[in-house]
């Protein structure tokens, strides 16, 4: 019986992108899906005459297994990874490979590597962005887990990973359990934060500046030209060119507007949370999401709040590059909030993280792919234990060229009434980073009147704690 190189569980149109681009790399590669009519269908229609083995059972996917055996599952992240590992395990060996390259929270890819480990087999917990073009010609792909797996997975991960100019793949070992899902949950979170502030620029744009679709066509076109060259920016200008066939509208006009969510920037928000790091800006644009989703309350509340007019003053073309000069400036804001948010885990988790290396392969394949990342490598080039990108000198650079403009943004926004969370949570979060003192003092000081929670004083060392009766007279 011919022996495949892997296997690949999920036979959806992510899995089946997988797969073909894998056998195009010159590998064996056998399939099941859990309605088997699937597999026939690809094995008869896009697999047919490549060398892809279609199996009708758990039990023939692992026979028609080179050893050590490797498996990929993609499937929906949740109990069904843990099923299908359950169904895998009677048919495999100790040392064989089990692969999640679903959208795992990164607690579960923690629980299951030390689990099957403690059995004998190995496991890898592996981000793939990329989107279903991405699965198909080139995705990124963040690997962490069992580290004895990487050597078998890697030639074949990094044959299929995006490549960056120089011929490098976009992907590379990210470290230990959980550490590839947390990386692929940030970039998903910085993902959010990303879209987030392109809307609100297309509505600052559209709103207050009055300009027609073809007009922002041409502004999002000219501006991924230059330092905001990314994937998110291109497919903005391509949506802006569509027309709807049925009413000759431009097609995003004819879009409801209220957005849906999968739930790993909320993932990014609440373990932001947990982990004490501030990531206001990935979680407005969760937030963001949640507000346009109500939608009705929404078209009910506009008839009876009112706000002013927004109609902007003073030249257009102006306002337009101040748009753009907060776009960059609140997109630094929101990336270092992701790369802070990976620092701290690292320390919690005791992870190996390689800031530039996770930089570099998101530069291909991946959705935040953007010319950007190819400064934060080189930030974490010159300073490999750089606490946040805002102290790296290029970026420094360009926070002190955009400031004056982004304010002017933040201020027109407020005075006429456009709501822009995303773009305001990264100034605050400027603001904020930059200020030696913060209000905490009052803070504090409400909080041990209430309840006696104490705090440190200014003319002692860090560490000692002072309660004070404020009753007494």
């Amino acid at each position: 019986m011919e022996q495949a190189d892997i296997g690949l569980i999920g036979l959806a149109v992510m899995g089946e992108n997988l797969v073909l681009n894998i056998e195009s790399r010159g590998y064996t590669v056998a399939v099941f899906n859990r309605t088997v009519s699937k597999v026939d269908d690809f094995i008869h229609g896009r697999a047919r005459g490549k060398n892809i083995i279609g199996c009708h059972s758990v039990a023939e996917l692992c026979q028609s297994l080179a050893r050590p055996r490797k498996v990929m599952l993609m499937v929906k992240a949740g109990s069904a990874v843990d099923d299908f590992i359950e169904l895998l395990l009677p048919h495999l060996e100790r040392g064989d490979i089990i692969i999640d390259g679903g959208n795992s929270f990164f607690h579960d890819t923690i629980r299951r590597t030390r689990e099957l480990e403690a059995k004998g087999f190995l496991f890898i917990g592996t981000g793939v962005s990329g989107g279903e073009e991405g699965a198909l010609k080139g995705p990124s792909i963040m690997p962490g887990g069992s580290y004895k797996a990487w050597e078998h997975v890697r030639p074949i991960f990094q044959a299929i990973a995006a490549k960056v100019d120089d011929g490098t793949p976009c992907c590379d070992w990210v470290g230990s359990d959980g550490a590839g899902h947390f990386v692929k949950m940030v970039h998903n979170g910085i993902e959010y934060g990303d879209m987030q502030l392109i809307c609100e620029a297309y509505q600052l744009l559209r709103d207050c500046a009055g300009m027609s679709v073809p007009e922002l066509q041409q502004t999002f076109e000219s501006w991924n030209q230059g330092d905001l060259d990314s994937y998110l920016i291109e497919i903005t200008k391509e949506i802006l060119k569509k027309t709807d066939p049925e009413t000759g509208a431009p097609m995003v006009d004819v879009i409801l507007d209220t957005a849906g969510q999968k739930g790993t920037g909320k993932w990014t928000s609440t373990t932001a949370l947990d982990l004490g790091v501030p990531a206001p800006t990935i979680a407005e644009a969760v937030f963001a999401r949640c507000m346009s989703a109500l939608k009705e309350e929404r078209t009910a509340a506009a008839k009876k709040l009112r706000g002013p007019r927004a109609k902007l003053s003073g030249p257009r073309q102006k306002f337009i590059e101040a748009v753009r000069d907060a776009l960059y400036a609140s997109k630094v804001c929101s990336y270092a909030q992701g790369f802070a948010l990976m620092r701290e885990a690292a320390k919690e988790y005791n992870w190996k993280l390689d800031f530039g290396s996770i930089a570099l392969m998101w530069r291909g394949g991946c959705i935040i792919r953007a010319q950007f990342l190819g400064r934060i490598k080189e930030a974490f080039d010159r300073k490999k234990k750089l606490p946040n990108l805002l102290l790296d000198p290029y970026f420094k650079k360009i926070i002190s060229k955009s400031q004056r403009n982004w304010r002017k943004v933040v201020m027109t926004a407020a005075k006429l009434g456009v709501p822009i969370p995303a773009f305001s949570s990264a100034l605050a979060y400027f603001d904020s980073y930059r200020s030696e003192r913060l209000p905490a003092n009052l803070l504090q000081a409400q909080r041990d009147y209430f309840g006696a929670h104490t705090y440190e004083r200014i003319d002692k060392p860090r560490g000692q704690f002072f309660h004070t009766d404020w009753l007494a007279q």
